[in-house]
């Protein structure tokens, strides 16, 4: 009995070791674990992408084994390009931009079906290409480097979002970090815009002189309306009565020592002594 148990053993491992390698597989394909920050399109064997239904979230799945999973990242992405373009007047020059955008994560499959997995390449890319040229082109090169650039940023935002508006692509925010011109234009803007400087620094301390020479005037008025007034109260009568007082508190002091002898041409008394 032992050696007919022995001789049957290998034989049942031949269907064994076979079957639990396929056991291992079937588990392998049937899970599939979504990270954070990415979801999964569910391909199945008998009809494709449904694209109405909710993309897998972030976590672990158990699936048929004869289906498959694409895993997109849903986060906020970023894709920087440089770009040459023509301005309003016809001169190149090179704008160097950063868009934040990511897919719509509900539209996923959508994204999937009639996109694909190439969706920045193939839509996103010609999209942001295509804003910033019709913008540019809007602008002279001095708008383009200086005053102009949120208007720009704002501008290429909404030319992309209208391109993308049924791609199922969410775009974010856009940064146009550096606008390079021509050597020769460069110049002559920044001498332009230093001369501009200078005229409104000119301009004012202009300004501020005139100021001061207003409020000198307006003050040296005050004054003189002020004496003539106080000159037409003081009769001779008042001023002699002032003296007096001030007389007679002087000779109260006990730190002085006054002698008085007659009066003055005005009629004050006359001051001889004082120690």
């Amino acid at each position: 009995m032992s050696r007919q148990a022995n001789f049957d053993f290998p034989k049942k491992g031949v269907f064994i070791i076979p079957l639990l390698i396929f056991l291992f597989i079937f588990l392998i394909k049937s899970t599939e674990t979504i990270k954070s920050g990415e979801a999964g399109v569910v391909w199945r064997f008998f009809g494709g992408v449904d694209p109405d239904q909710e993309p897998l979230g972030e976590g672990f799945h158990i699936i048929a084994p004869w289906n498959n999973v694409y895993v997109y990242n849903v986060k906020q992405q970023s894709i920087s390009d440089v770009m040459k373009v023509l301005s309003v007047n016809g001169l190149e020059v090179t704008v160097n931009g950063t868009v934040w955008f990511k897919p719509e994560f509900k539209n996923l499959g959508y994204l999937h079906k009639t996109r694909g997995r190439d969706y920045i390449r193939d839509i996103l890319d010609p999209a942001i290409n295509a804003a910033a040229r019709s913008v540019v082109g809007r602008y002279t090169p001095e708008q383009l480097y200086s005053s102009k650039r949120d208007v720009i940023e704002k501008e290429i935002l909404e030319e992309v979002s209208k391109e993308l508006e049924d791609q199922y692509i969410k775009v974010n925010k856009v940064l146009v970090e550096d606008v390079q011109l021509p050597k020769t234009i460069k110049e002559a803007i920044e001498r332009k815009l230093k001369q501009e400087q200078e005229a409104l620094e000119y301009e004012f301390r202009l300004a501020k002189a005139k100021k001061e020479a207003e409020r000198q005037r307006i003050d040296a008025e005050g004054k003189a309306a002020a004496n003539k007034i106080l000159s037409a109260s003081l009769t001779d009568k008042i001023l002699q009565e002032k003296g007096i007082e001030a007389t007679l508190k002087l000779s109260e002091s006990s730190n002085s020592k006054v002698v008085l002898i007659g009066s003055g041409k005005s009629g004050m008394p006359i001051i001889l002594g004082n120690q």
